[in-house]
């Protein structure tokens, strides 16, 4: 603390600095910073006194029990952080130039990493993806595999339909075939999932979302474990992943955060622990009152003791340091403020019943402080089309629910108003009407 309060110059929250670049005493200290022979920051698409804080908090977050060095790069949003990962893996054999690259990854992924795989990558690029339809499969994982494959993927648990895989069995498949796992772990957070600690490489976070809860600014982050796993001849970038991503491939491409953003992620992310504690139970007697209501076919929320991954879940799953929390004293599973439940119904009825919550948020926003809804088949994977959603596991009755902070019986509520309309109870919202304050309201007509 001392060595921060003498660098902040006594400041209790991280300065934001606002500035473009860093100035030089003379010529001789610019020449040996800008060729990276001397510490740093330079210029603020490479980096920024603000973004280190982010990156220092996440690196030590993500690595947390792991045992092992980490590092991170905090970029302008999580399909930046994506692209970050994995372009680098992503380039021609020396060896073989003619030979057409691939990699592995499920399906079951947020609907803008599917369209980055699947167009940008696959289509635009001519890298095949490898689909994984059955992650909890993993002779279906190692079928996919041969020597021209560069890495392995998987988002857990995943944006909507929670699918979820052994990561360690995953992990150790990577390397037996000297490729490196990524995972995306946005949804789970360093709170309740570390994957670096069971073996992964590199994770992603989405910091946008529930690290960043107060949703004020787009971000995201690439976290590594020292000497990563690759056949890539790199020894740089094998050595510090992350930190070759900083100074080198990102510097070139400019998809880093700004300070601004970087502030704001540090700020919210002081709360993390509580807050996934609390919307993880919230969210838990959420799903087990729509697993028994009559118009809801299926939840899918790991914390169910009837779903199917709900054992592996829970191998994985849990509450940082629950055990010398005086609270609890002992491990305690979580399993996060993300889950889906099916309408028993088709597409117009489960528009119906989305169109009728009047406390929950209707967006393709998660993580908030705010409960937020959204229809996936209409929004956030609405672009990769019927046979995508197939393979995905995205029906069109399906509703997609992040829980937030408020007491879970509110939405609950809200919930079972808005499944009445299935038993013919119209309720209509109109549009909002603003006064001369600013201030908004729904008027309800039933």
């Amino acid at each position: 603390m001392q060595e921060a309060l003498d660098f902040n110059q006594g400041s209790i929250i991280e300065p934001i600095y606002l500035t473009t670049s860093q100035a030089y005493r003379d010529s001789d200290e610019m020449e040996a910073a800008l060729g990276y022979r001397i510490p740093t920051w330079c210029y603020s698409r490479i980096a920024n006194p603000t973004m280190y804080y982010l990156e220092g908090v996440l690196a030590l977050l993500d690595g947390y029990g792991s045992e092992v060095e980490t590092s991170c790069i905090a970029t302008s949003s999580g399909m930046a952080a994506i692209q970050s990962a994995v372009d680098p893996f992503l380039v021609a054999d020396p060896k073989n130039p003619g030979a057409r690259m691939n990699f592995v990854a499920t399906t079951q992924v947020y609907g803008g990493t599917y369209q980055q795989f699947s167009m940008r990558k696959d289509l635009e690029r001519q890298v095949e993806w490898r689909k994984v339809v059955h992650s909890t499969d993993l002779s279906e994982w190692e079928s996919l595999i041969d020597e021209n494959t560069r890495f392995l993927y998987g988002e857990m648990p995943s944006n909507p339909g929670l699918a979820f895989f052994d990561l360690a069995e995953v992990a150790d498949l990577a390397h037996k075939y000297g490729i490196p796992l990524i995972i995306d772990a946005t949804v789970a957070t360093p709170a309740l999932l570390r994957p670096i600690e069971h073996g992964a490489d590199i994770v992603i976070q989405s910091v946008t979302k529930s690290l960043a809860t107060s949703g004020f600014g787009i971000s995201g982050a690439v976290i590594s474990r020292m000497n990563i796993v690759s056949k890539i001849d790199n020894p740089a970038m094998k050595a510090d992943f992350a930190s070759y991503l900083k100074l080198l491939p990102n510097r070139d491409n400019g998809p880093n955060i700004s300070p601004m953003s970087a502030a704001l992620a540090i700020n919210d992310i002081r709360t993390l622990r509580m807050r996934m504690d609390h919307m993880s139970r919230s969210t838990m007697k959420v799903a087990q009152f729509l697993a028994q209501h009559k118009h809801v076919e299926r939840v899918e929320y790991l914390g169910l003791e009837n779903h199917p991954l709900h054992q592996l879940a829970s191998r994985y799953m849990y509450l940082v340091d629950a055990e010398y929390d005086e609270q609890y004293g002992k491990s305690v599973n979580r399993y996060g403020h993300l889950m889906s439940f099916l309408v028993k119904g088709d597409a117009k009825q489960t528009r119906d019943v989305f169109d009728a919550f009047t406390r929950i948020w209707r967006a393709t926003d998660l993580g908030r402080i705010k409960s937020v809804a959204t229809i996936p088949a209409i929004s956030t994977h609405s672009q990769q089309g019927e046979e995508g959603r197939k393979l995905a596991g995205i029906p069109s009755n399906l509703i997609r629910l992040c829980v937030g902070v408020e007491h879970p019986d509110d939405i609950i509520h809200d919930l079972d108003q808005a499944l009445a309309v299935l038993d013919g109870k119209k309720i209509k919202v109109t549009a909002p009407e603003y006064s001369a304050g600013g201030a908004s309201s729904a008027r309800l007509r039933k």
